[in-house]
């Protein structure tokens, strides 16, 4: 009889363990998962509430919909990556991306105004220092 996962019956599998063949390490979905959402994921099923968070959206403005700015910058570098499921994580990551972008173009913004040759020197008051 083929078992559908490999014949381990005349082996000394444990559970958890590389089956024969395997270098070590674990396999599947459980590799990708932080200690975060494992923690997450077993608090939820113990209280038998669903697996997906859905009260990070009623908490006020999601990532997703963050106005890049000083704000998302906060909200960003305030954040346990550990802590976030697989979705929350991708949202963290676009929103990431968008906030580099909009800083992007005000650097190119300026280096633009920079090099346009306005030269501060000859208006009224002499040349400005930031």
């Amino acid at each position: 009889m083929v078992q559908p996962f490999g014949d381990y019956s005349s082996s000394n599998h444990q559970p958890g363990s590389p089956g024969p063949g395997k270098k070590g390490g674990t396999d599947g979905p459980l590799r990708a998962m932080s200690p975060g959402v494992v923690d997450y994921l077993f608090r939820q099923l113990v209280s038998g509430e669903p697996a997906e968070d859905v009260q990070w959206e009623r908490e006020g403005t999601p990532l997703s919909a963050q106005a890049p700015g000083g704000e998302l910058a906060r909200r960003l570098s305030e954040t346990d990556l550990d802590a976030l499921t697989p979705t929350e994580l991708f949202h963290y990551v676009r929103a990431a991306q968008r906030l580099a972008a909009w800083a992007e173009s005000l650097r190119e913004a300026a280096v633009g105004r920079y090099c346009a040759g306005n030269d501060s020197s000859k208006a009224p008051g002499g040349p400005r220092h930031l």
